[in-house]
């Protein structure tokens, strides 16, 4: 395939990468745009005011961009090793894995990158979100003869593995996912009451932030629990062994509740 004008060595077609995260550019950019927009009219803000609205406008920004983020993050499982694999004879690679709630990125990263004319760098995403199909995605990748180590992992998350990790995920993930939604309408809630002049809206609204606090709380909680119904399966490339553990967005969703609650 080479002499065909292929990838070297015989991966037809460009090689998949990864794309960027436009949804959480998205929310970025969002939330950005609001506490700049509040930025500009701070100044019509008079008094002792002004730092209560900017504290409280500061801190509801960031607990609903944090709930929005996670949400879509890949981040709540990772893993990483470097080590020799079948991939090419005598090479090393970076190679990890990062969960999210829908769905698992395998990168991998050649070392050197560049070897033998080829650029060894591939990022693939494998979703299992409600309407995806798992399986399809997995046939494809097959098709399109992606490196062993990226099979491997993808081979592991299949639904018909015997190590169970497709189930696993994925019912954490979907529960995990309805808990921060949840979280999501009460903090919308909770502006909406905060805002309004009536003293009365403004115990209500604490008591959604609350209860914003503790879904976040749960998000956490059933990712747990859903991890821990299956043994650990161990995930062997080469001589190594990738293990994997709670990631920034599982963290950050547990620091963000607690300090709410």
């Amino acid at each position: 395939m080479a002499a065909l004008g292929h990838t070297f060595p015989f991966y037809a077609g460009p090689k998949p990468n990864y794309p960027m995260v436009t949804t959480l550019a998205v929310i970025i950019a969002i939330f950005l745009t609001s506490l700049v927009t509040f930025i500009i009219i701070l100044p019509g803000i008079r008094g002792k005011t002004r730092l209560f609205w900017i504290l409280r406008v500061v801190t509801s920004l960031f607990i609903g961009a944090v709930i929005l983020a996670v949400n879509f993050s890949s981040e709540w499982s990772v893993g990483q090793v470097s080590t020799n694999t079948s991939y090419k004879a005598f090479s090393s690679e970076w190679i990890s894995t990062a969960v999210g709630l829908g769905g698992v990125n395998i990168p991998l990263t050649g070392t050197p990158v560049q070897q033998l004319k080829e650029t060894g760098d591939y990022n693939k995403e494998f979703t299992w979100r409600l309407g995806e199909n798992y399986a399809k995605e997995y046939a494809k990748a097959l098709e399109k003869g992606l490196p062993d180590p990226v099979l491997y992992l993808a081979k592991k998350f299949t639904p018909h593995s015997p190590c169970g990790l497709y189930g696993q995920y994925r019912l954490a993930g979907h529960y995990t996912s309805a808990t921060l939604w949840v979280a999501f309408l009460c903090w919308l809630l909770a502006d909406v009451m905060l805002s309004m002049p009536v003293l009365v809206y403004g115990v209500y609204g604490g008591h959604m932030l609350l209860a914003t606090g503790v879904f976040q709380l749960l998000g956490p909680l059933f990712f747990s629990m859903a991890m821990s119904l299956t043994p650990p399966c161990p995930l062997h490339l080469g001589t190594a062994t990738l293990h994997t553990h709670r990631g920034p967005a599982f963290w950050v969703t547990l620091t963000t509740g607690e300090a709410q609650s």
